[in-house]
């Protein structure tokens, strides 16, 4: 089977080498990575640039600016249809995902579509976060899980690995969301569309260098696309 790994950058000079040496020194057979940058000004390209020059299994999308996560995964979501994928993986470029984790995701996919990695599942695995942003993420997969009915403890999670069909499945077009928002939304489609989800528990650990892209803009984008989702379900639009 033919894995992808999608990895947006922006700014993550400092940390992107680790995360490519860790998920290549797993030595998954038909593992690929992609990096999905956003003209980071810290030079990420650039070195990602070199790296692939001496490796076949790293491909780049280099993009204009900063145009956001979750149309970056829609670009790495396209390039992985087009080029035969059948595991797409979501991970974080900071380490916060943890690149070892992968095999376990893995072994989910056979009886699985989708497998999303639960900070919540098992008590809470969460590492040096400070205790506001604990309770916010908390509340915000139980608000999440009220209002649309997500069977899921972790809704905002961005690590997980899709079987292509649910990507095929999805209008990938009609997907305008970002950040948490992102994560929300292709949970609930994915979910409506009756695909197999399974929570797989992992541990997170907040970024140890570089700067959170987390925002207020980006918290009130996934408060509000909860209703928006939920209101167009109604109507059979999802």
């Amino acid at each position: 089977m033919k894995t992808l790994v999608i990895i947006p950058t922006y700014n993550e000079r400092e940390n992107i080498l680790t995360a490519l040496e860790i998920v290549y020194g797993l030595e998954i057979d038909g593992l690929d990575v992609l990096i999905v940058d956003d003209n980071s000004p810290d030079g990420t390209a650039a070195l990602i640039r070199e790296k692939m020059a001496d490796n076949p299994r790293l491909f780049m999308i280099e993009r204009s600016g900063k145009l956001g996560l979750g149309t970056a995964y829609i670009a790495g979501f396209k390039f992985a249809l087009e080029n035969g994928y059948d595991y797409i993986i979501e991970m974080d470029a900071d380490l916060s995902h943890n690149p070892r984790e992968i095999p376990n995701f893995l072994a989910l996919m056979p009886d699985a579509d989708l497998v999303i990695g639960s900070r919540y599942l098992v008590g809470v695995n969460v590492i040096n976060w400070p205790l506001s942003r604990l309770m916010l993420s908390m509340f915000a997969s139980m608000y999440t899980r009220v209002i649309t009915g997500m069977p899921l403890t972790d809704c905002t999670s961005g690590f997980k690995c899709f079987r292509r069909e649910v990507l095929e499945a999805i209008p990938l077009d009609d997907v305008k969301s970002n950040g948490y928002s992102f994560q929300i939304e292709m949970h609930f489609k994915a979910w409506k569309r009756d695909f197999r989800i399974k929570e797989i528990s992992i541990v997170f650990a907040d970024r140890t260098v570089g700067q959170s892209k987390m925002s207020r803009k980006i918290m009130f984008e996934a408060a509000y696309m909860v209703w928006k989702i939920k209101i167009q379900s109604l109507f059979g639009k999802y």
